[in-house]
């Protein structure tokens, strides 16, 4: 039992596994956290969707868990503050309910759309120039290609669900979709909002909708919600969702942040160029800068941040920590005639990590290439496929496994490169956060990899729940966001083993290789067997 004078928040973590519900402490320390499990929903032509009231149902039972704890008094919760997964789209209707469920992240039906509103006969990287000017002068960037933005959600929505789409009163991102449930009110954040690619972020102090390009989006303005700063206070929750959760009635909801933006919060990588590596699901590299800027051949942009008056550069690799999962799942342990009831060992990746420290550096030679789903970053390829390059019949089940952590951080590489020419400067060392963190050896394989100093911080699979609880515990004015960075803690730092860096550097010369010379065939087997 924590001291009654200890302030907290409870932090609401929504990734694409289901919720994280914890208490933040106004110091950063995190005094426990529940878990709850909830399905994904993949569909024919790249759909990937959630249940809104699962989502809700699985918060309520992880948030109940936790204060049975009785970690903290609960007259000592001071608000709450969420994060959750980014780029998703609940279309509400006029009584509040879901219409359809949330076309998540993943989901690329829009992309066969995009060409219809991207504009224009003559094309820059398959964009109308007049279009893509007034996108990129706005708001930074422009409508993703693959379909994956809430801007083609939409146009998806619009286009082959006319039906939900003519009964949608509001259309709101996941986090904003949380809030609306604590609170009952419907606002976005100014960094929630940026995947609609409808607003004028060109100054962070009032951020607003565009007519024009709300136009093109083909969204009327009435459809949106609100805008707020993600420090601002939403509201109180709700007496029924106070006693449903079990927090003080009337606690205030700060608005929060993207899943992105949480996580260089709770990475402690607050300043300007300070990087963070996040390996979850997906995986990303950034870090806060002070201007606006967009690389369209790279796909990386710097956006409005979940700090006042600071952008942060956005961008991520689609399958990271997915790909360990594919490997136990659906090639060591599927549920299949060899392996019936999907039977595995306990503690499956820390064996994981054995294996991958018993193979050399290299993995002799395999490497694992881990579009699993396509690519964001640093290319943008919704018909990229994975899987392993030169096998041999004297492959090793060790090697397989390293070469999986070794292709994450090859792509990685990739996408490093890509932000050091973005920001113009070399990124010097990397805070390390997510559930890929808490695993030494991949710690230091990005160390060698990347060639730069990896810092594995403490308590790094909460690193999105600190985030949004420091958040919230500023927006409540309990701390200052400059104290952030003093309030994470480093546990131990990896470097670069110099014996390696030869290696390293020609196996991701091979990597990026394998992309370039393949991408063409990506393509025709996209046409062939997923249409």
């Amino acid at each position: 039992m924590q001291p009654n004078s200890t302030k907290a928040i409870l932090a609401i973590d929504l990734g694409t596994s289901g919720p994280k519900v914890a208490l933040v402490t106004t110091a950063g320390e995190i005094l426990g956290s529940e878990f709850e499990e909830t399905p994904l929903i993949l569909l024919p032509g790249g759909g990937a969707e959630q249940e809104p009231d699962a989502w809700w149902g699985a918060i309520v039972t992880a948030a109940r868990r936790l204060l049975a704890r009785e970690l903290i008094p609960r007259s000592a919760i001071a608000g709450v503050c969420c994060t959750s997964q980014w780029s998703g789209t609940v279309p509400l209707g006029r009584d509040g309910r879901p219409l359809m469920n949330a076309i998540i992240w993943m989901d690329s039906r829009g992309a066969k759309h995009m060409p219809d509103v991207l504009g224009g006969r003559l094309k820059i990287e398959g964009y109308g120039p007049k279009r893509l000017l007034r996108w990129l002068r706005l708001t930074g960037g422009a409508p993703g290609k693959s379909g994956k933005d809430p801007f083609a959600h939409v146009l998806f929505i619009r286009r082959e669900r006319p039906e939900i789409y003519a009964q949608t009163d509001k259309f709101l991102e996941v986090k904003d979709y949380l809030n609306y449930r604590l609170t009952g009110l419907m606002a976005a954040s100014f960094d929630s909002i940026t995947l609609h690619w409808v607003t004028d972020n060109r100054d962070l102090s009032r951020v607003a909708y565009d007519p024009t390009l709300l136009r093109w989006a083909g969204v009327e303005r009435e459809r949106l919600p609100e805008l707020k700063r993600a420090s601002d206070v939403l509201g109180p929750v709700t007496p029924a969702v106070a006693a449903e959760l079990g927090i003080p009635e009337g606690a205030p909801v700060v608005m929060g942040t993207p899943d992105v933006m949480s996580a260089a919060i709770g990475s402690g990588a607050v300043e300007d160029y300070a990087g963070h590596l996040y390996v979850g699901t997906s995986s990303w590299i950034t870090c806060h800068v002070p201007f606006k800027k967009t690389a369209l051949a790279d796909n990386i942009a710097s956006l409005p941040s979940a700090l006042p008056g600071r952008y942060l550069i956005a961008g991520e690799q689609e399958c990271a920590g997915k790909c360990l999962m594919f490997l136990r799942d659906n090639l060591l342990f599927p549920d299949d005639a060899l392996n019936p009831g999907g039977a595995r060992p306990e503690g499956v990746y820390a064996r994981f990590d054995a294996l991958a420290e018993a193979a050399a550096p290299g993995a002799g030679g395999v490497i694992f290439l881990p579009w699993l789903y396509g690519e964001r970053t640093p290319i943008e390829d919704h018909h990229v496929r994975g899987g392993f390059f030169h096998m041999s019949l004297g492959t090793t089940r060790a090697q397989l496994v390293r070469s999986v952590l070794e292709g994450v951080a090859l792509n990685s590489r990739w996408y490093l490169e890509a932000i050091e020419r973005f920001i113009g400067r070399r990124v010097d060392g990397l805070n390390f956060i997510g559930g890929g963190a808490r695993s030494r050896i991949w710690c230091q394989i990005f160390a060698d990899v990347l060639d730069r100093e990896i810092r594995q911080i403490a308590e790094p699979i909460d690193a999105n729940a600190r985030g949004a609880g420091l958040l919230g515990a500023a927006g409540l004015g309990l701390i200052k966001l400059e104290d952030i960075a003093a309030l994470v803690t480093v546990q131990e730092r990896f470097a670069p083993n110099p014996a390696n860096r030869a290696l390293y550097d020609a196996l991701a010369q091979e990597f990026v290789g394998l992309y370039k010379r393949n991408r063409k065939a990506h393509g025709r087997l996209a046409r062939l067997f997923e249409r």
